[in-house]
């Protein structure tokens, strides 16, 4: 079985899809379509997760790559996106990661919900009295206007984060050598949030408001160079926009495409936790993760070669029927629910919790 992790059928029915293709080649298989190693048991994704010294997540040598197609302004970006941690391995993820972890604990972000639920409410009042698109109205703004307010934005300035993390997104998903896309809207985009977060975390030094990027800049200390601050900034303003927006945008078509899971949700209010969970499970945010293998080594009885690509397939780990009892279903009241729609260990999502809570709301 030829695995295709874009097909309609693995998007459509990944529980059966996925099933197939481990029956036929097990939990760790080569791809020609993909030409990459793919890990499809959950054992093996939490496994790829926790293994950062064989499989490699840091991806600063091919957006080198990339900059040396492109003009010298481009530089710039990739130097903006070296201060992601999500691209880079210990100790420099772990030396990027640690200020904002300690700024984004799980109590620091439950304080926020009052301020989640009246952004909420302001983004429901302004829907128009004939309908709402619910993708453009209301998922892709709420996330932004939070991820604003968190870190101290002024309402005037907080629509612009949206068209900041939409180009942030297509910077992102477009970085392989042979894309010829535009970069002027990239380095625009690029320029402006460089100098707005630059500003405010100099106000921030001077003038601490209180806000999350005042703990941001506090715990970094002498850790982080300006511009990994403003890196930081950049990454928190991507990951709380589009992470939240995929989990919204999976769960209101859930809902929509199955009135009754909607109906039993209203009766059924204090299950809201278990449903953002489930809606997790089955439209988290990252459906397969790209990794790089480091080291020669075997896993489940396949030989990985230095230099190979390699996927962790979230998708298929979350409907493995060795975890989850009828994996093809869903079951918004799912205890336990070991999903990995938020990642695992070392690359956990910070902004997991965030994303449940408004979610949730």
């Amino acid at each position: 079985m030829e695995i295709d992790l874009e097909c309609r059928e693995s998007v459509d029915d990944p529980a059966g899809y996925f099933a197939r293709a481990r029956e036929a080649g097990g939990g760790v298989q080569w791809s020609e379509r993909h030409r990459a190693w793919l890990l499809l048991s959950h054992e093996q994704v939490e496994a790829g997760f926790k293994d950062w010294e064989r499989l490699s997540s840091d991806k600063m040598d091919s957006f080198e790559r990339v900059a040396r197609r492109r003009s010298e302004a481009f530089n710039k970006v990739v130097e903006l996106l070296s201060g992601w941690m999500n691209f880079r391995d210990p100790p420099v993820h772990d030396r990027l990661r640690e200020p904002v972890r300690r700024a984004f604990t799980p109590r620091a972000l439950e304080s926020l919900e009052q301020d989640v639920e009246e952004i909420v409410a302001a983004t429901l009042d302004a829907f128009p009295e004939d309908g709402a698109d619910l993708m453009g109205d209301y998922a892709r703004i709420v996330p932004a206007l939070v991820i604003a307010a968190m870190l101290g934005v002024e309402p005037g300035e907080r629509y612009r984060f949206q068209r900041w993390s939409d180009d942030l997104a297509h910077l992102v998903f477009s970085m392989n050598p042979a894309d010829e896309t535009d970069e002027q809207p990239i380095l625009w985009s690029t320029g402006e949030f460089t100098e707005f977060f630059s500003e405010r975390i100099e106000q921030e030094r001077r003038h601490p408001t209180g806000s999350l990027l005042t703990t941001i800049v506090e715990q970094s200390g002498n850790e982080l160079s300006p511009l990994e601050l403003v890196g930081a900034c950049t990454l928190l303003l991507f990951g709380g926009h589009e992470t939240t927006t995929i989990l919204m945008s999976n769960a209101f078509a859930i809902l929509l495409e199955q009135p009754d899971l909607q109906a039993w949700l209203r009766e059924h209010p204090e299950a809201d936790r278990s449903a953002v969970e489930e809606f997790a499970r089955v439209g988290g945010p990252a459906r397969a993760l790209p990794r790089k293998v480091t080291v020669d080594h075997e896993r489940a009885g396949q030989q990985l070669r230095k230099g190979q690509n390699a996927y962790l397939c979230v998708a298929a780990a979350n409907h493995d029927p060795a975890l989850f009892r009828e994996p093809g279903a869903i079951d918004l009241e799912r205890d336990p629910n070991p999903h990995l729609g938020f990642g695992w260990g070392l690359h956990y999502c910070l902004g997991g919790t965030l994303a449940r809570i408004e979610t949730r709301i």
